[in-house]
């Protein structure tokens, strides 16, 4: 996979909210830089109201770590930032140490294309507290989005079951980043392939795409565009077939369909993006069937999502090849996940950690302390439950996970039952001792993984809810905290 940075041609050390620098600076000037600190990002809500989500964006974050450091240019930007005095906002002692600071954090993740839960860390940094909070908003920028796409593209192709979905959303997208960054979480999430040759370059995805109405209206008549077209790419042709009368032009690429196969080569398809497209799709399935093309694909675009797919296909539409754009790119329904990242555990150098929780009026934002790590149980039919436990507090056996919604609601998971621990060591002492999955890699662990949740979680309506909790100690040392922090 090429490096997402070499996209840009600038350090991406400033990508960040000015606050983040802001406390570095406090952090610094007080003599805390050097603090030892545990920060986990993660989720509260499942987007899209599902029962599942798809983790993605790590290659973004270990090419970004292994890149950071403050080059001139940044260190001459932060000069020019004044107070509200006129004053320069950082003193120069910090911007050297700024220039000289070399990263030195461990970092562990979830390996993309994993399902995944909410309140479970999808990324654990440990490390100087400054350095930590230094990459707070570009690690969520990169992971919020990317994840947010993934679980979508992951719903569209549910719907599709099995049937190949193309994502089309480059003209829709945010901007460059936006639309590169979304077509490699939708492949990830399940996607066949994308209209985006320079993902494709970049990431390894395969690029799909034939011509657009402006090549038909390019020509006196359609069927004349068809046979221009056939003679320019007679190894691609789908027919774009709604230009005028949709009807009309599927009984033309027809028409074009047959020429090529007396030259040796053979229609790959029509495409419908406009119009009723169950009834179209149907009509055209009978007319090419007739005239021989029972191979022939239908491929439908036109604002589709997993819920128009589904009631498409409720309809009995022919359609073989899905082409899914804006609603899919831009994660159109719910445009942000929402995770976060929260301190956790702090320490002086050689003294113990002091395990931090977030108090809030609403019980969802209240945050969960330690030095995390999930553990997900399965059996020979699948996912179990997940656990989410302190690594110094370990985990009992059998191990009892309590619900995050319902404290009264309790799983118990036998011993000696198989599991898995999700976070990976990625970077240690700031070297990265991890390989990201190249995109191909990380689709398929979002296929297999997958098939290892019940039917119910993946449904579109009022989803089954998976087993995902806190571990019991955890949940008792977390009530502990809050009882403490709220008698203060």
């Amino acid at each position: 996979m090429a490096k997402p940075t070499s996209i840009y041609k600038c350090s991406l050390s400033l990508l960040t909210d000015l606050y983040q620098l802001t406390m570095a600076y406090g952090y610094w000037k007080l003599d805390r830089a050097d603090d030892e600190a545990v920060f986990n990002l993660f989720f509260r809500k499942h987007p899209f109201g599902g029962g599942y989500t798809v983790a993605a964006g790590l290659a973004y974050v270990v090419d970004f770590i292994e890149n950071l450091s403050f080059d001139q240019d940044d260190i001459d930007y932060l000069a020019t930032l004044c107070g509200n005095d006129g004053n320069p906002l950082f003193n120069e002692g910090f911007m050297q140490y700024l220039a000289n600071l070399e990263f030195c954090l461990d970092i562990d993740a979830v390996e993309e294309g994993t399902v995944v839960f909410p309140n479970q860390p999808l990324i654990r940094v440990k490390g100087p507290l400054l350095q930590c909070q230094l990459i707070e908003t570009t690690l969520l920028n990169m992971v919020n989005f990317q994840t947010l796409i993934a679980t979508k593209s992951s719903r569209i192709c549910h719907s599709a079951k099995g049937e190949p979905v193309l994502e089309f959303g480059l003209r829709r997208a945010q901007g460059i980043d936006g639309a590169l960054a979304a077509s490699r979480a939708a492949y990830i999430g399940g996607s066949a392939a994308t209209s985006n040759v320079l993902a494709g370059k970049l990431f390894g995805i395969p690029v799909k795409g034939t011509h657009a109405h402006s090549w038909v209206m390019s020509f006196d008549d359609e069927q004349q565009s068809f046979e221009a077209y056939s003679q320019a790419m007679p190894n691609n042709c789908v027919f774009l077939v709604d230009t005028y009368d949709t009807i009309e032009g599927v009984r033309k690429a027809i028409n074009v369909g047959k020429q090529l196969r007396e030259q040796g080569h053979e229609m790959v398809g029509i495409r419908l993006d406009s119009g009723d497209l169950a009834y179209l799709s149907i009509e055209a399935r009978k007319l090419l069937d007739a005239a021989g093309f029972e191979c022939a694909a239908i491929v439908a675009s036109n604002d589709l999502d997993e819920n128009i797919i589904k009631d498409l296909k409720d309809q009995g539409a022919k359609i073989a090849v899905w082409g899914v754009g804006t609603k899919l790119a831009t994660a159109y329904d719910q445009p942000a996940l929402g995770g976060v990242y929260k301190l956790a555990a702090i320490r002086k150098p050689g003294e113990d950690w002091q395990y931090k929780v977030k108090l809030s009026e609403q019980a969802i934002k209240v945050s969960v302390p330690g030095i995390q790590q999930v553990r997900r149980f399965c059996n020979e039919n699948g996912f179990i439950a997940d656990a989410i436990f302190d690594e110094q507090m370990g985990i009992s056996v059998p191990a009892v996970i309590v619900d995050n919604k319902d404290h009264t609601r309790h799983k118990t998971i036998p011993a000696n039952t198989r599991f898995e621990d999700m976070l990976k060591p990625i970077f240690r002492s700031g070297k990265c001792i991890y390989t990201p999955l190249e995109a191909n890699e990380a689709r398929e662990r979002c296929l297999q993984q997958l098939t290892c949740l019940h039917a119910g979680i993946k449904r579109f309506v009022n989803p089954h809810e998976y087993p995902a909790g806190l571990e019991k100690q955890l949940h008792a040392f977390k009530t502990d905290l809050i009882q403490k922090a709220r008698n203060e």
